[in-house]
């Protein structure tokens, strides 16, 4: 979900890097980054990897617009916020460099909606349920991952068709009439994709993700 530098005003480009700038500058800070054990480290690395690859199965029906799955819910949950907001812009940008898909002047404004809007949203709404929810293992599978991804999806493809519109080279009503109904309907895919995989994970190797802890959903010691 790359976005093209052409529409936008260079204001705006440069407004949304120095912001991404800040964001990331943050994240960097709470991150541990001398003490991240082998299984995190190769846990982060892999997913962040395998979403580069899988990012470009994709599609384009309106120059500037691509489809294809997000996979921010999944690096969320598997690396926690903060590394997963690395890996996502690390994807946008050898995404723009090594294939062109979108521009890399964009790469802040792509990473703003793309990478900190869905990765932020899955991690607030984890939190949520382990506020408001019994900690069950079928809520953190059915809820923080199926049921997340899709909206993270969906709620990206919104913002994404919000921030064209914006431009003076797309229309609104064309854009959520066109467009928006290709992201809906990618995010039965996510949905499926993401909770298909951290089921796996968390049953073979639950320590590759960094949200699922034994004690807290099997009650194991």
């Amino acid at each position: 979900m790359n976005l093209l530098a052409a529409p936008f005003p260079e204001e705006w480009l440069w407004l949304a890097s120095a912001i991404a700038a800040l964001l990331l500058l943050r994240a960097g800070m709470r991150i541990r980054w001398l003490q991240l054990s082998q299984p995190e480290l190769s846990s982060w690395f892999g997913a962040t990897t395998l979403i580069l690859l899988l990012w470009q199965l994709q599609a384009s029906v309106t120059p500037g617009i691509a489809f294809h799955l997000l996979g921010a819910t999944a690096l969320m949950l598997i690396a926690g916020r903060d590394r997963a907001l690395f890996s996502m812009l690390v994807i946008i940008v050898v995404d723009a460099l090594w294939q062109g898909h979108g521009d890399a002047e964009a790469a802040g404004l792509s990473w703003l909606i793309a990478g900190w809007v869905p990765v932020t949203l899955s991690h607030y709404l984890l939190q949520l349920s382990q506020r408001r929810l019994p900690c069950n293992f079928f809520i953190y599978i059915f809820l923080n991952s199926f049921a997340a991804g899709a909206l993270c999806i969906w709620t990206t493809g919104l913002l994404q068709c919000l921030a064209l519109a914006a431009s003076p080279a797309f229309d609104l009503a064309t854009l959520l009439d066109e467009q928006f109904p290709y992201f809906f309907m990618l995010g039965f895919p996510e949905a499926f994709t993401t909770g298909l995989n951290i089921t796996i994970l968390v049953i073979w190797r639950p320590q590759w993700v960094a949200s699922f802890d034994d004690q807290r959903y099997l009650g194991r010691n």
